[in-house]
């Protein structure tokens, strides 16, 4: 099974430099091809210490010149916050430097700071999401770029370098709401599942969007890529102590940016799924809201990781996990520690499972068993059952 590896660059308390936390980061990327790890991935954020990471491609550009076989992803771009032009370019150039490892990964944002700076209005992105998206895949296939949409009009401009082969199969889109589900299966593009929800609402989402993928385009989906910020230790009190500090900390940090205790979100359109996010948290308090995120990733001794990364596979028929080894304000040492435990005793058997091929095989396709674990999360009636972005 395809393995990848998610850095996001977070400066959360100040303690270290911008420049620190950058040389942390891509150190892990350049040792990442050498632990077994078959892609990096990172998302794209703006003005703030939760993510710094404002040119994904430009970063990616410069692994893929110090590698010889990592695939290169974005999770995810943003659309309404870039020119679709310079999407499309950027992605074009970034496939003939690595040649032909890029992947694209797109979503439509959520961080109303981020809209603010560019000052794009927020009620907007879902529209411009589907026009943006529309132009870059069309255009990437093309190599040409044109829409006429009701918010993006673009004249029939040549991308330059021409595209170097398809991006079919390595497109994915981080999707929430049922809406955009439904929009990734009419733009024909994978799924991106960032571990935000209850699994068994995951599992109901994608069996609904398979369905509604294979009417459209007559195809079964690319299998999706399931990303979840990842916690290993020697010993089960270790693995605990990353739970307790760290996943709850970065989990912490993701309603603080993307301020989910705002109702605000209820008057915003696009946004009216999330509104009932700051319901939950009135009701539970922010601690168990937080300790509901952080239970639907990942922590424990190698064995236990394994066994329900496999599972969270199994569950959504994925075709590709990502791991996020660094987050919620680590230390350079644990962040580093906890990497080289997943590559050391993670990674090698997450590779052994058969999922009928890399990244982007269809659903259906290889091992698929039934799951026969729940999450600590999905044990307790009266946890959140509504997800966020990460």
């Amino acid at each position: 099974m395809h393995t990848g590896l998610a850095l996001i660059f977070q400066n959360l308390d100040g303690e270290l430099s911008d420049g620190e936390v950058y040389k942390h980061e891509l150190d892990l990327a350049l040792g990442a091809e050498a632990a077994g790890f078959d892609s990096v991935w990172t998302p794209e954020h703006h003005f703030t210490s939760y993510q710094l990471t404002p040119d994904v491609p430009m970063v990616l550009s410069w692994l893929a010149a110090k590698t010889e076989r990592l695939k290169l992803g974005t999770m995810v771009s943003v659309l309404p916050w870039n020119n679709p032009v310079r999407v499309a370019e950027k992605f074009s150039v970034l496939d003939h430097l690595s040649e032909g490892r890029a992947m694209l990964g797109i979503g439509r944002g959520l961080g109303r700071i981020e809209f603010d700076g560019f000052g794009i209005p927020m009620g907007h992105s879902r529209r411009l999401f589907t026009e943006y998206a529309e132009a870059i895949l069309t255009g990437l296939e093309t190599g040409r770029m044109e829409y006429d949409g009701e918010l993006y009009k673009q004249s029939p401009v040549e991308l330059r370098p021409r595209p170097r082969a398809s991006f079919k199969g390595r497109a994915f889109a981080s999707a929430i709401s049922p809406q955009s589900m439904d929009l990734m299966a009419r733009l024909g593009v994978g799924l991106m599942v960032i571990a935000q929800k209850p699994w068994d609402t995951v599992e109901e989402e994608m069996a609904t969007y398979r369905e509604r993928f294979l009417k459209l385009n007559g195809t079964e989906p690319p299998k999706p890529i399931l990303c979840v910020f990842a916690g290993v230790a020697p010993t089960e009190a270790e693995a605990q102590t990353l739970r307790e500090v760290y996943l709850q900390r970065y989990a912490r940090s993701t309603v603080e940016h993307y301020e989910f205790d705002n109702v605000g979100f209820a008057d915003i359109e696009g946004y009216e799924y999330y509104a009932a996010l700051s319901a939950n948290i009135a009701k539970h308090g922010i601690d168990q809201f937080c300790g509901f995120l952080a239970d639907l990733q990942v922590w424990g001794t190698p064995d236990q990781v394994v066994d329900q990364l496999l599972d969270y596979v199994d569950r959504l028929d994925a075709g590709a996990v990502l791991l996020a080894p660094s987050y919620g304000a680590m230390p350079r040492e644990v962040g580093r520690a906890n990497f080289d435990l997943l590559a050391e005793q993670v990674v090698p058997r997450l590779k052994e499972h058969d999922v009928g091929g890399d990244v982007g095989v269809p659903h259906g396709v290889g091992e698929h068993r039934p799951h026969t674990s729940v999450t600590s999360a999905e044990q307790d009636p009266d946890a959140p059952r509504i997800g966020l972005l990460p």
